[in-house]
Order: C-alpha cells, then structure tokens, then sequence
C-alpha cells in the first residue's frame, strides 16, 4: 500500500472521496490559528487566544504536548496503513486551533470527565487532556482505536473502549467512570465533546440529550446545515420538525462557531459548525402527564405535517375536542404542527391526552 506522506504537500488521489484533493500547506487555510477560525460568524465567536495547558498523569509527570496538523494525521493513518472509510463517515480534523476552540466552547477545565465519540486518530483527545480532562473514548473502527490507545498508552487517564456507540450501553461506562470522582456534595456531571461523523448526529443527539443526569453539557461538531436546523426553535419553519422539539424539550441549544470544510481530510462537501446543547435536569423539563405521551403525540402530529392537527390527532380524542383544545391554547381550529411551539405542544398535549390514551401506550 502506498504511503499517504510521499507526495506532502502536493495533490494525491484517494478513495474518498472519488476526487483528487489538494492536501493543505503550513500556509493554507488549516494552518493552527488560521483567519478562518478567528472570524466572528452571526451565531457565535471563536476566541482569538487560546490556553495551553499541560495536563498532567496521576504519576504527577508530565503529559507532552503533542500538535496535531495534516502531516501528524497522515502520519497516525499511515502508521496502521489506514484510508478514511466513508462507511463510517470518517472526515479527520487538520486544524489543532479548532480542537482547542471545541474543548473551550464546552468549557473543559482541570478534573472533568469528558466522553468523546469518534476520536479518530486521537487530535481531539489531545486538546481534552492538555485541557486537564479525564476522557472515556468511544471508537467503532478497531484500527483507530488502536491509534489512539497507542498514543496515550502511557497516560492513564484516557481510556478508549472499542464499541459502536450507538449501540454501547453509555449510562454504565459513564456511572462506573464517575463513580470513583464524587465530589463531597455528589454533584458531578459528566461532559461531551465530540466530532462526530455526520451521519449519526441525529441518533447521538436523541441518546444523550435525556442524560441530564449523567451529563450537564454536550457539545459537538456537526454539518452546517444540521447545526443551524437543530437550534432553530422558532415555528412556521419549513425545516421545523420533532427534533426541534424533542432537543428543546431536554436541553438549551446554542450554536457557536462555523467551521469551514477546508479543515477536514477528506474534505466533505459541506461546511461543519459547533452546537453546544446545555442539558435540563429533569425537575427542569416541560410538565406533561407523560414525557412518552407527549413525544407520540407530536411525532403524530408531524405525520401529517400539512395536515391540520384535529385530523392527525384523531386517534387520541374526537376532532371538536381538538379544535377546543387548540382555542383554549391560543391557537385557531385550523392549526398544523409547524404553528405550534413547544409550550403549545406541552399544553395541548396536557388537555387532549386521556388515560385510556396513556393505558394503550404502557
């Protein structure tokens, strides 16, 4: 198998994608500190400085700082003689400034525990430690994760576990890592941050965001596009959907900062951004007769998205005592799921859902 640095930094083909692609130069747009990283986007700054911070093993001896660039990248794939596999979405970070704004925008500091889901060839990892984290990463490729288990094998307070998250029973991981961390007054919450794969974001976002009891903060870099759908909460929306319902109903969404596609390798067709979503403890979530009811009713509702809600709620009570639900909301007879926010679903929900409704959902 060819080696991925011979031709640094000149243009090489690759299986992923189909394209040849320009490798990026110590002066290009991926340089660490790069203008494209300090710019100041319409939903979020990115810090012009940034900490360099040591972070250090129970042994009290020194973590190394390690930088992480396209050539160090190439290196630790080629190292296991590895491509990107687009089956598993795989798109790794170029830019260490970009690590570093990521565990500033969760506001990683000395002694958390952070979870990272994905971690590559490990850049991220290393932006968390120098942070002073302790980091529980989750990898589904085998030969990642022996890159990374290879290069903080003499650091014992990052563990890698090689598990499809998606499938990995993460509560447990999290309540046995925690367990040993409990401070005096037993308010310890987990963190994440993660460059996820693009294609399972949505089923990441919908297992962590209940976790408000195990984590306080998520924080991820997603696809543009996705990121600006998930924190959009306003109604009458054509993007409007359960999502934006169910990530409001169990967390404060904030969009951060964009991240051009540039600082990728592959370089993906579309542009990434950072959502930090900061998790409702559960005295704090909406108060519905049953947070499982609720989430049927307005996964029925959008069933129909064109459709008026006192025809697709039919099956849970009788259209004109929909239609007196909808006026006792504030809202008209006619009314279809995108006109409604999420304090109108959660009081809708709260006059039109019956216990026979609830009996048949157990």
């Amino acid at each position: 198998m060819p080696c991925l640095l011979q031709s640094l930094p000149t243009t090489f083909c690759f299986p992923y994608p189909k394209t040849s692609q320009a490798l990026p130069t110590p002066n290009s747009s991926v340089t660490a500190g790069s203008a494209a990283t300090k710019t100041a986007t319409s939903h979020g700054k990115i810090s012009k400085t940034f900490r360099r911070i040591q972070a250090s093993t129970t042994s009290n001896t020194k973590f190394k700082r390690q930088e992480d660039d396209y050539q160090s990248t190439l290196e630790a794939l080629n190292s296991k003689g590895r491509f990107p596999r687009k089956s598993l979405g795989q798109h790794y970070m170029l830019n260490a400034s970009i690590n570093e704004d990521l565990t500033m925008a969760a506001n990683v500091k000395e002694g958390d525990v952070v979870l990272e889901i994905g971690p590559g060839t490990g850049s991220l990892t290393n932006a968390l430690v120098n942070a002073g984290a302790t980091v529980l990463a989750i990898e589904k490729d085998p030969y990642m994760a022996a890159i990374v288990r290879e290069r903080f094998s003499g650091l014992d307070r990052v563990e890698v576990l090689e598990e499809d998250f998606i499938r990995s029973h993460i509560r447990s991981h999290m309540s046995t890592m925690l367990a040993s961390k409990i401070p005096p007054d037993g308010n310890l919450h987990a963190k994440v941050v993660s460059n996820l794969p693009f294609n399972i974001s949505t089923d990441v976002i919908k297992l962590l965001l209940p976790m408000g009891d195990i984590f306080s903060e998520v924080v991820l870099l997603l696809q543009d596009e996705a990121a600006l759908r998930f924190v959009d909460s306003l109604s009458k929306s054509s993007e409007y959907r359960p999502i934006n319902i169910f990530i409001n109903f169990y967390s404060d969404p904030e969009y951060k900062f964009k991240v051009p596609r540039t600082n990728f390798f592959p370089q993906p067709k579309v542009d990434a951004a950072v959502v930090a979503f900061k998790l409702k403890q559960i005295t704090d979530y909406p108060q519905v007769t049953t947070i499982k009811s609720f989430f049927s009713m307005v996964n029925s509702a959008f069933n129909g998205k064109r459709k008026m809600l006192r025809k697709s709620l039919q099956h849970i009570c009788s259209s004109p005592e929909i239609e007196a639900a909808l006026c006792g909301v504030g809202l008209p007879p006619t009314a279809r799921p995108e006109e409604l926010t999420l304090e109108d679903f959660v009081k809708l929900h709260n006059l039109i859902v019956k216990t026979p409704f609830l009996d048949h959902l157990e």
